[in-house]
């Protein structure tokens, strides 16, 4: 009966759908690989014709190909081949050009892991971490020692290593996660050739580390605080105290005093932070065959003092100052500024509707709110001041989106950019400014995340969180001194915050296209401005990919891409990595609370597609069972994740909700820590990577962005008189991507409704009152809804329902 069924039925029904429908996505999968061919032994010249190569570089790929697959050792598919080696071989022989049809890419791949079985060895492979970067990216680039894989014999390089050596390599075997535990002793023989006497204390040190279980987070934050430049007033009495039982967290780098704006805008020995050097880069839209426009860290700190003085001279130390802006070199300025002033960042995405922008800034008390005057997409503007306005806020300060003169007429209590500026120009050095320093727990910005009901929550960062954020992209994404990071965002996303920290706290140049990024402008800014990184969502690749708007252009600079938001295609992705010659994409999964991804890609493991390798360094995570019992660390299995709740920069307080109820309530002991609750469903396969298979409570994920179902549903439910009630749910299609919404409705009696209308008004409804971005997928009219005994809205058994009707409707 779906109307009453117990807890640990209904448990038991959504996670075996889960499964099932994980299987029948692998079917599916296996079905598309058998319809684009057989083994990669069968690709000949016709078929790579037929792909799209011309006639000569078919002939020279099938010669290629054919030597790759007796380097790797097999018979190209047959049962002694070894795929993820035959893969390695062709990309590290670059066989595939980036200039090849896709169509190339695909037969290639694809034909390659025909008969891989996925649910014996663990999802394909396609990137592979070389011994050299292993060791790069693990000794954290350390400024001492040498490397040494030989034994000192035979010309062979050895080093006796020094303390910040062998700490520095602790980083590489703590990145390679709790699976190498045992190994450390021998992974440091390794890497690392020292005296008996030393390997013998770092075996006692890491050997002691489960019974200290708090020594390996010390080592690696203690070797973060080096590596990025972060700059205390006043130093940490420690990097983690743990007394106070009352916080889950414990309590973080106490007693230290700082200003992390300013820990951004000085200029550092280690990491290279030079005044002359580049701090961003960015071009306007409509300007893209002018040369990028660039910004040293000099005037970047020099622009950012005049405007912390503006700041300074209209408002009070702890003020909260909205922003609602397109993320251009303008809004990093005045995030910044705000920052150094002693103010607080309230952070709201432009897309938002009126109502959206009043709710934020009634929860943050904001006193004023920077905004533009319009956004100009595509030479089109489109008003924003107006949007502003509409949500009543104090003051409103705003920029010109073109030329240096506001065109709008101002409410007598609005400051137009050039106004706001003025006074300081009577200043003897309005160039300078002293930082408000701070303790680290103080909050620097607001942010917001989507609840089940009412308000969205109100998320304080304070200064742990950038160093967290900056942390994880050092570590993960490997951004350093000298890389050009590039990430299409907004201020109002935890994104926005985590690609400035990112960039200004490791020395990276900050990368900003000033118009969209759905086009190929966009994509000649990443060429021409050198991005060695790039950040996307599945939804932005999946548009490029289909348009076929960046061929043509050299994306070949490209280290090391980013994913987050969304649930990333396997073929959409295999299309991005193609670009760049198949460098990797680090999948990342988190939350504005966390400042962070608990799971993430890591680049001393071997990638797959649309994988998580690993938990991010120093978190911990499980995998809970219907009862709330975790499995066994290395065990394929699904279930809700539980993080560790030891977790350098989460939030510890919520500025609108109860903290302990939303985030551990519920949730179970584990190792004698309350686990805290986030919310995923995800799948641990084989080989122990990740998959997420969505939300395990009624918050839906619609194109990178959480939002509720009750928030949803209360605005189709008020778009037409024939609704009674309606329940919003969403999934992902059987082959991947981003979550579909779909409305299932129940008509009042004596109504009819058809699907179609529906759904047309319910999204004019949606954009106009929550969110422009949103869509509804599919509308279905239903008699009934499945509830429980006590009248509560089963939402996961009809989306279990949806995500069926979407397995019916791909095989079709």
């Amino acid at each position: 009966n779906l109307h009453t069924p117990t807890t640990s039925c209904l448990h038991g029904l959504t996670l075996h759908t889960l499964t099932h429908t994980h299987a029948l996505h692998i079917e599916r999968e296996r079905e598309r690989e058998r319809e684009r061919g057989g083994s990669i032994r069968e690709v000949g010249v016709a078929e790579l014709v037929a792909a799209g190569l011309g006639a000569e570089e078919a002939v020279g790929l099938e010669r290629e190909l054919k030597d790759a697959i007796g380097r790797a050792g097999g018979d190209g598919g047959g049962c002694g081949s070894d795929p993820p080696a035959l893969w390695r071989e062709i990309t590290a022989r670059r066989l595939l050009k980036p200039s090849y049809p896709h169509a190339v890419h695909q037969l290639v791949y694809y034909a390659v892991y025909a008969n891989y079985d996925a649910s014996a060895n663990g999802p394909p492979l396609y990137w592979f971490p070389s011994r050299l970067a292993v060791w790069e990216c693990g000794r954290g680039r350390a400024r001492t020692g040498r490397i040494a894989y030989g034994d000192g014999t035979n010309g062979s390089e050895a080093a006796i290593p020094t303390w910040p050596l062998l700490l520095s390599n602790f980083v590489h075997v703590y990145k390679l996660g709790p699976a190498y535990e045992n190994s450390w002793p021998k992974a440091f023989g390794l890497f690392v050739r020292g005296s008996h006497h030393e390997l013998q204390v770092i075996s006692k040190l890491f050997c002691s580390a489960s019974r200290g279980k708090y020594l390996l987070t010390w080592v690696y934050w203690s070797i973060v605080l080096k590596e990025l430049s972060i700059l205390f007033r006043e130093p940490p009495n420690c990097i983690l105290d743990t007394s106070d039982k009352s916080k889950h967290g414990g309590t973080w780098l106490p007693g230290s005093v700082l200003n992390i704006a300013e820990c951004c805008l000085l200029p550092s020995n280690y990491p290279a932070k030079k005044d002359d050097g580049t701090a961003i880069v960015w071009r306007d839209e409509g300007c893209d065959d002018s040369n990028v426009n660039q910004m040293t860290l000099k005037e970047l700190r020099e622009q950012v003092m005049f405007v912390a003085n503006a700041l300074d001279a209209m408002f009070l130390k702890g003020d909260a100052i909205a922003i609602d802006m397109p993320m251009t070199v303008t809004a990093v300025i005045i995030y910044l500024a705000t920052v150094l002033a002693g103010l607080i960042v309230v952070a709201i995405a432009d897309s938002f509707a009126p109502k959206e922008i009043a709710t934020r800034l009634r929860v943050s008390k904001a006193k004023a709110i920077f905004t533009q005057d319009f956004i100009v997409r595509g030479g089109r503007r489109f008003p924003l001041y107006s949007r502003v306005v509409e949500a009543a806020p104090s003051k409103a300060i705003v920029i010109p989106a073109a030329g240096n003169n506001v065109n709008i007429l101002l409410r007598k209590q609005d400051l137009s950019w050039k106004d706001f500026l003025s006074n300081v120009h009577n200043l003897a050095r309005p160039h300078d400014f002293s930082p408000i320093y701070q303790p680290i727990e103080s909050m620097t910005n607001i942010l917001f995340s989507s609840g089940t009901t009412g308000d969205p929550k109100a998320i304080p960062w304070t200064q742990l969180s950038p160093i967290r954020c900056a942390a994880d992209s050092w570590a993960h994404i490997d951004v350093q001194s000298g890389d050009v990071f590039c990430w299409p965002t907004n201020l109002g996303w935890v994104m926005g915050p985590i690609l400035l920290y990112s960039c200004f706290l490791s020395g990276a140049t900050l990368a900003l296209y000033h118009g969209s990024p759905l086009g190929r402008d966009f994509g000649k800014f990443v060429q021409d401005a050198g991005v060695t990184i790039l950040g996307t969502v599945p939804s932005l690749v999946k548009a490029w990919k289909s348009s076929e708007c960046m061929e043509g252009l050299d994306w070949t600079k490209i280290k090391s891409f980013g994913s987050t938001g969304e649930a990333s295609n396997v073929d959409d992705d295999l299309w991005l990595s193609s670009r760049a010659y198949y460098n990797p994409i680090v999948e990342c999964c988190g939350g504005t609370e966390l400042a962070s991804s608990y799971i993430q890609g890591n680049l001393l493991q071997p990638q797959a597609f649309g994988a998580f390798s690993s938990a991010s360094m120093t978190s911990g995570i499980v995998i809970l069972d219907d009862y709330g019992v975790p499995y066994l660390d290395d065990q394929a299995c699904v279930g809700e994740v539980g993080l560790f709740p030891i977790y350098m920069g989460a939030t510890d307080r919520l500025l609108n909700a109860d903290h302990e109820e939303v985030y551990f309530k519920g949730m179970p002991m584990y190792k004698g820590m309350h686990l805290r609750k986030h919310g995923d469903i995800v799948k641990r396969t084989v080989g122990g990577y990740f998959v997420v298979q969505g939300r395990a409570d009624d918050t839906m994920n619609l194109g990178g962005i959480k939002t509720s179902s009750v928030e949803i549903e209360r605005v189709c439910e008020q778009a037409d008189e024939c609704v009674l009630e309606t329940a919003a749910v969403s999934a992902a299609p059987v082959d991947g991507g981003p979550e579909q919404l779909a409305i299932f409705v129940v008509l009042k009696k004596q109504f009819d409704g058809e699907p179609e209308k529906l759904k047309k008004r319910f999204s004019r409804a949606i954009q106009r009152n929550l969110n422009p971005l949103f869509k509804v997928s599919f509308v279905k009219i239903v008699p009934e809804f499945p509830r429980t005994a006590s009248n509560k809205l089963l939402r996961r058994v009809l989306r279990d329902q949806l995500k069926q009707d979407l397995h019916i409707s791909s095989r079709m």
